[in-house]
């Protein structure tokens, strides 16, 4: 979490080609008040879990917002960006050129966008199947990508249809083929937490990816042990994936307000 935030009073973005362009306007004050309630809101959550509060970082959910606003958010210190489709990262790309900032894929991806998700992501959060991890691998391989591509395994904890992800029950052995991958670096697990207003039940979800993720590190399977990382928790319920170990929420309307 930023311990400081600049000020900022304008955002002046340009087209690829260097051209002023019209932009919405943003309401700086109405953003960064957002973004300290939402850093207080993190910090009383570990205090309650008596964890440190500086042992979860905050990933602001970028969906749907205009590049304008995305870019007053990293100005003011928030620079851990999270995008949900491929087509706009890349759009919202030109944009933020030239900020200090990382961006960690956290929506589905699909094999044929993986060389452009590469090419623009830090991070792949949602990786579930072995197929994308060698695709993401040979194409790192192919291009000869100066760094190894972090990714995380995504887990379907809550066990729902709608939701991506593999089984829990096959999440063990995802971890040790991708563990051999040398072009990747398994950095961690994420998950989407059980839609219920069962607080227990939503609990449990982010509790079994904990769980899951302890087990892999306790195995000792080659490449798995910087898997630590949990990615979980959102706006309506990042204090129980905080009591349950999260060390990343992702966070888009406590963030940013409703989209527009």
């Amino acid at each position: 979490m930023p311990t400081e935030q600049p000020k900022v009073d304008a955002v002046v973005l340009t087209t690829q080609r260097g051209v002023p362009t019209a932009q919405p306007q943003v309401d700086v004050t109405a953003l960064r008040t957002r973004l300290t309630r939402l850093s207080d809101r993190v910090r009383e959550a570990a205090v309650r879990a008596d964890r440190d509060p500086a042992s979860v970082e905050i990933l602001l959910a970028a969906k749907g917002q205009p590049a304008p606003t995305v870019h007053a958010a990293i100005e003011a210190g928030w620079d851990l960006i999270g995008e949900n489709r491929v087509q706009e990262m890349v759009a919202r790309a030109p944009s933020l050129a030239g900020l200090s900032h990382q961006t960690h894929l956290i929506g589905p991806l699909q094999r044929n966008k993986a060389r452009t998700a590469i090419t623009h992501a830090d991070c792949i959060q949602t990786v579930s199947d072995l197929r994308l991890a060698h695709r993401l691998d040979e194409i790192c391989s192919k291009e000869d990508v100066d760094r190894q591509l972090d990714v995380m395994i995504q887990v379907n904890t809550s066990g729902e249809a709608s939701k991506s992800g593999t089984r829990p029950s096959d999440a063990l052995d995802l971890a040790r083929e991708i563990g051999k991958l040398p072009r990747l670096r398994l950095v961690g697990w994420m998950t989407v937490g059980l839609n219920s207003p069962d607080r227990t039940a939503v609990a449990a979800s982010y509790a079994r990816l904990r769980e899951i993720r302890d087990q892999v590190l306790t195995s000792g399977l080659p490449g798995t042990d910087q898997a630590q990382a949990l990615s979980m928790g959102m706006s309506g319920d990042l204090d129980l994936a905080i009591s349950e170990g999260a060390t990343m929420v992702r966070i888009g309307t406590a963030a940013f307000g409703p989209r527009p």
